[in-house]
């Protein structure tokens, strides 16, 4: 999705923000993508974070859970088992 259309939040950073044009709209665009991320995306993706961050399975999948619920449009609750299923196939 691009930031020219969402001018107006882009025109809101930078009036209140340091950043420039330029840099707003990246911002824009990053945010939106992260948003974008369907569940397998960012399941795979945070556990590859948090095992490199030296967490074991079992409290990687607690932390999914926990963080999955937290998000924008949050996905069915998943157990542990269909969380390791994204992750392992």
């Amino acid at each position: 999705m691009s930031a020219v259309r969402h001018e107006d939040l882009i025109t809101h950073l930078v009036r209140s923000t340091p950043l420039s044009r330029g840099e707003a709209a990246r911002v824009v665009d990053e945010v939106i993508a992260y948003f974008g991320e369907g569940t397998e995306a960012f399941v795979r993706r945070r556990h590859t974070e948090l095992q490199g961050g030296g967490l074991t399975n079992d409290r990687i999948f607690a932390q999914l859970g926990a963080e999955l619920a937290a998000r924008r449009v949050a996905p069915p609750e998943l157990s542990a088992r269909q969380l390791r299923r994204i992750v392992y196939g």
